[in-house]
């Protein structure tokens, strides 16, 4: 008789909802995966990429074994060699390079495919062994940092409200995010919200799944937020609608922040956001009216030019209106700021030399071409496909192809980026390792247990840098650490907000929520910010207010490029994890690029038309689909696609690199194209 477990885990993808899930085994094999309905979050479900996990793990272009480069970087063609091979090489590599140059021409490169704090982002799986080398700290800055630094600058720390509150909201704001698509388990607390009557806006340049449901739909040109977020205030606070003694009792330069608001008023605002003046007043005037209110704002609106800024603004709403301080009001961001894990001791930079500098993730083709003092000699990439994923992808190819550039790929697929590798190592996937993970979207915290044995030659990440460590013969203790060990350094933090939470409870049960009051109103009674109060002025970052898109309001580049281009989420892949699985490349329907009837007609173009989509850093090739989900002026296409299963480029081809106003985040969304025809083939 076949033998069966269950054993929990939990996704590792780079999405809020950090689902718990239940790996069927029979005999040894993974043959069902499903989410786990006992976790309060997940609730049984998962999403249509993970839903296709275990068919990804089996894909026959996975990597089982380690792989040396036999052709020119970026052909792709490898030949098999053994793991004695590759770590004696990697060894010599990198020994050789910090002698030479030392240890800061080393980028450990670290990227979002898993968010794992043993294997992968959270924990920067093998930093301990980098850190020992004096390798350059990486920036993991491509997802959140703008906003980050924003609610940072407002509330003292990225974590806003409890996203499962939204269930106790009377009016919900989904700003610049497309749960439905990118993290759909809030929607069930938004549904929950809207059965008890409670009234739901979007605020997107982009008619998505997500504002079809909504009862409005307002379409902001692509980094005014800001601007409408003033206008919004300009109105509540003219019908005398702000909370005073909030205000007074909890916040800092409010009389300052009135000046800022008055310059807004839904004339201008309208003027700046294509959002008629009308739609403005009457928002503004139901988010007067309405307690509690709570926004939802994710990565998306954060991503231009004034990324930090919008989030500072609009996390001003509710200290406006007082809403901080009720159960379900306040600004849903992310929950990661409340996730009070030991990071200092697993990350061990004290185990650093000396100092380092720090180099940008989204910043790589800069990073690999133009830094000196030293250069980048030797890049290890791990979780990550920044050829498909991160701006100027035509430079950063100019970089990955230089010749004295020794790169190491980890990754389980042949992505764009392992084409141009020396070597590629093959790494576990989730269901085959131990991990610990929190959720960006909720307060749980998830173990996940290794549900089978790794299939060929792969390797948990931990176990690489074990590996690694021992064959340079680097002997400090901590390197070789166990993955248990490592989460039980990571659970002892001694936070309140961690008692009882222990490896072997998370073991047991799979999940736990960290030991959070419930209801959890972090910010009823003040912030930890410098002075204890919500910050519309701060000494770091000054007064809050409207700073507008470089490139999308630059009237120059307008001119030449005139539509700005949007590149979300795709609702068929992670990032571009998924975007080498056939149905799921079926499913989205190729590479698209969405725009209004006015726009095509204004240029010749028809819908299904092949087009070139440019501007002068590079250009992708996609499919002309003409809707009124966009409004006029704007661009949408998807992020995800494999620059070399899609023509040879996608999106990132004509994405700058450039810093966000705070945080040095990446500008995705603050680009300017140009759409002409192509040839009929």
């Amino acid at each position: 008789m076949p033998s069966e477990l269950k054993v929990l885990g939990a996704c590792p993808l780079d999405c809020p909802d950090g689902c718990s899930w239940i790996v069927t085994v029979r005999d040894g094999k993974a043959t069902g995966l499903r989410g786990n309905p006992d976790h309060p979050y997940t609730r049984g479900a998962l999403c249509a990429k993970v839903n296709r996990w275990l068919e990804r793990a089996a894909q026959p272009d996975r990597i089982l074994h380690p792989l040396r480069r036999t052709g020119r970087k970026g052909e792709g063609r490898f030949e098999r060699i053994g793991w004695d091979e590759a770590l004696d090489e990697i060894a010599e590599r990198l020994d050789g390079v910090v002698r030479e140059h030392g240890g800061e021409a080393i980028w450990p490169y670290w990227g979002t495919g898993t968010l794992g704090y043993l294997q992968g982002l959270e924990g920067y799986a093998g930093r301990r062994f980098f850190n020992v080398l004096g390798a350059s700290a990486h920036d993991a800055n491509i997802c959140s940092a703008a906003g980050s630094a924003g609610m940072s600058a407002a509330i003292g720390s990225s974590g806003g409200m409890d996203p499962q509150d939204l269930a106790h909201a009377r009016l919900i704001i989904l700003w610049g995010t497309n749960p439905l698509t990118s993290g759909h388990h809030v929607w069930k607390f938004v549904q929950e919200a809207r059965k008890a009557g409670a009234h739901l806006v979007a605020i997107d340049p982009v008619r998505t799944r997500t504002a079809r449901q909504a009862d409005e739909h307002l379409a902001p040109l692509p980094g005014t937020d800001a601007a409408l977020a003033l206008a919004l205030l300009h109105v509540i606070t003219g019908l005398g609608a702000q909370d005073e003694d909030y205000l007074r009792r909890r916040t800092l330069g409010w009389d300052e922040f009135q000046g800022r608001i008055a310059e807004f008023p839904p004339e201008r605002a309208a003027e700046i956001t294509g959002v008629p003046s009308e739609r403005i007043v009457a928002l503004g005037e139901r988010i007067a009216r309405t307690r509690p209110t709570a926004i939802r704002a994710t990565q998306g609106l954060q991503r231009h030019a004034g990324g930090g800024a919008a989030l500072r603004v609009i996390a001003g709403i509710p200290a406006v209106t007082g809403d901080w301080a009720l159960h379900g009001g306040g600004l849903a961001f992310s929950t990661s700021g409340h996730v009070k894990l030991d990071k200092a001791a697993l990350w061990r930079d004290d185990l650093r030399p000396g100092p380092v500098r720090t180099l940008s993730m989204s910043r790589l083709g800069e990073g690999l071409l133009d830094v000196r003092d030293p250069p980048v000699k030797a890049l290890f990439v791990m979780a990550a496909n920044p050829v498909a994923s991160t701006p100027h992808q035509n430079k950063i190819r100019r970089g990955l192809a230089r010749d004295d550039l020794f790169t190491v790929v980890v990754d389980p697929f042949p992505t764009d980026t392992a084409d141009y590798a020396d070597l590629v190592l093959p790494p576990t996937i989730q269901h085959e390792h131990a991990d610990l993970h929190e959720g960006y979207g909720h307060l749980y915290l998830t173990w996940n247990e290794p549900a089978v044995a790794p299939p060929g030659e792969c390797l948990p990440a931990t176990e690489t840098f074990r590996r690694l460590a021992r064959r340079m013969g680097l002997d400090e203790p901590s390197l070789y650490d166990s993955d248990e060990s490592l989460a039980e350094q990571l659970l002892a933090s001694g936070h309140p907000w961690l008692d009882g939470i222990t490896l072997d409870r998370l073991r047991k049960e799979g999940f736990a929520r960290m030991s959070v009051p419930d209801p959890f109103l972090p910010y009823a009674d003040g912030f930890p910010t410098p002075s204890g109060r919500f910050e519309f002025r701060s000494a770091a970052a000054g007064l809050a207010g409207y700073v507008p898109p470089a490139e999308v309001a630059d009237p120059e580049r307008a001119a030449r490029y005139p539509l700005a281009l949007i590149s979300a989420a795709s609702h068929e892949f992670l990032n571009s994890q998924f975007g080498n699985n056939a149905e799921l490349r079926r499913r989205s329907g190729g590479l698209t690029v969405r725009v209004h009837a006015d726009d095509a007609e204004a240029r010749g173009l028809m819908d299904g038309q092949r087009v070139r989509v440019g501007n002068d850093r590079g250009a992708f090739e996609a499919v002309l689909a003409v809707t009124d989900e966009v409004r006029p002026g704007v661009a949408a296409t998807a992020k995800g696609h494999w620059a070399k299963l899609a023509g040879g480029a996608n999106a990132n081809a004509v994405v700058d690199e450039r810093d966000t106003d705070l945080g040095g985040g990446p500008v995705f969304h603050d680009t300017r194209v140009e759409i002409t025809a192509l040839p009929v083939r």
